[in-house]
């Protein structure tokens, strides 16, 4: 069920991306505005995670999961009935309180909710239910909109009836905490314990990088494959973005057993050439290039975010574990944040080929970082074992929530 969770966090996200352009059209918006509705997301979730990113060490994950999830069931009911762009605008921002609150929990829940001697696939599993979340939105949301009525309206109602069902089941989660949290809670920015900072720092570029993709995949990629790869059809442009979450749950999967640092290293080379694919389709109007450069990016992200979520799972403990998560997931919301602002900004003024170009040099520096940071660092990264499964739940038993 923790797995559903990270499902909605991702279809939450990418859920408006096939219909922004009919926004764009309907109401007569810029790509300042439609960007800035896919910016005011991330935003939201940076703030939550400020604010309240190690609160589900204090009331537990199960808890912490059903509050974002009731925010999450309030934004798509926004989506489904909005009648102007404000509420588009409200909409965004509930939704991003409710992937705030269930991002590091969830993630932290799939490590501690395993099998015993499991925790250490969590890192694969999560990486798998991000990408379902991305193929369900964009192929579903692609054929609801081309095919369907109620084209902005109809796939926000599919996911308020998945957000519910999600929470009903959530609800009968175990009642726990995540660890021994030594101290009452209170807002506060994350904070690292000590020793950790090389992989942190490590894990977090590498996330960051994974995470800024979204900016081209999901706030510009419909009016992309639409406006500049030349491809009308929603469906079809769908499908060409669901390639990066396809690629990217398989190689969740068949990745697993690779150790952190490779897998952010070829993360990080795949990355950069799905940048380079992206602004080749861009500039001689090639849908099949766009789709080598969706999957291409979709093979960066997984990596990139398999490797740097398996070194931090590895190398915090469990009482720890859901403020870290919401610390590395913090930089990643906020890289997507600011680029998405700037590059809608740069849209609207300068046209929407020059923000691509300039979305891609971006993904292609952070990726250089990624790199440079690998050689760099080296073996100073320590990745002490995940706690097991049975150690976890004696302190469990020790500690229960109610």
């Amino acid at each position: 069920m923790s797995a559903g969770v990270v499902v909605h966090t991702f279809w939450s996200s990418a859920a408006p991306a096939m219909t922004y352009q009919l926004y764009a059209e309907e109401w007569h918006l810029t790509h300042t505005v439609t960007t800035g509705i896919f910016a005011i997301y991330p935003i939201v979730v940076v703030t939550i995670l400020i604010l309240f990113g190690d609160i589900s060490d204090h009331i537990g994950r199960r808890t912490t999961m059903l509050l974002g999830l009731g925010a999450s069931l309030i934004g798509a009911f926004l989506f489904a009935v909005a009648p102007n762009v404000l509420w588009l605008f409200a909409g965004r921002a509930v939704m991003g309180v409710g992937v705030g609150l269930t991002a590091g929990p969830s993630t932290a829940a799939m490590v501690e909710f395993s099998a015993e001697g499991q925790a250490k696939r969590a890192a694969s599993i999560t990486a798998a239910a991000q990408a379902f979340g991305f193929v369900a939105a964009l192929l579903l949301g692609g054929a609801l909109t081309q095919y369907a009525p109620w084209p902005t309206h109809l796939s926000f109602w599919v996911l308020f009836a998945l957000i519910a069902l999600l929470f009903a089941a959530t609800w009968f989660l175990p009642r726990h905490v995540g660890g021994q949290a030594s101290s009452r809670w209170r807002p506060k920015v994350p904070s690292l314990p000590p020793g950790l900072r090389p992989a942190f720092t490590l894990a977090s570029i590498a996330v960051t990088t994974a995470y800024t993709h979204g900016v081209l995949i999901l706030s510009l990629g419909g009016q992309v494959a639409r406006d500049l790869v030349g491809s009308p059809n929603a469906f079809v442009n769908g499908a060409a973005l669901s390639l990066f979450a396809i690629t990217s749950g398989v190689l969740g999967i068949v990745a697993r057993d690779l150790r952190p640092r490779p897998a952010m290293m070829l993360g990080a080379i795949a990355s950069a050439v799905g940048m380079g694919l992206l602004a080749l389709s861009v500039a001689w109007h090639g849908l099949w290039i766009f789709l080598a450069a969706t999957a291409m990016s979709g093979v960066g992200y997984s990596l990139l975010f398999l490797g740097g979520l398996t070194l931090i799972n590895g190398a915090v403990a469990t009482e720890r574990r859901g403020g870290v998560l919401s610390a590395v997931y913090l930089f990643a919301y906020l890289s997507l944040g600011i680029v998405a602002v700037v590059l809608g900004a740069i849209a609207t003024q300068r046209g929407l080929g020059l923000a691509v170009d300039l979305g891609a040099g971006i993904i292609t520096l952070l990726s250089l970082v990624t790199i440079g940071l690998i050689a760099m660092l080296g073996m100073s990264v320590n990745t002490p074992a995940i706690p097991s499964t049975a150690d976890t739940a004696r302190r469990l038993t020790d500690r229960p929530e109610e």
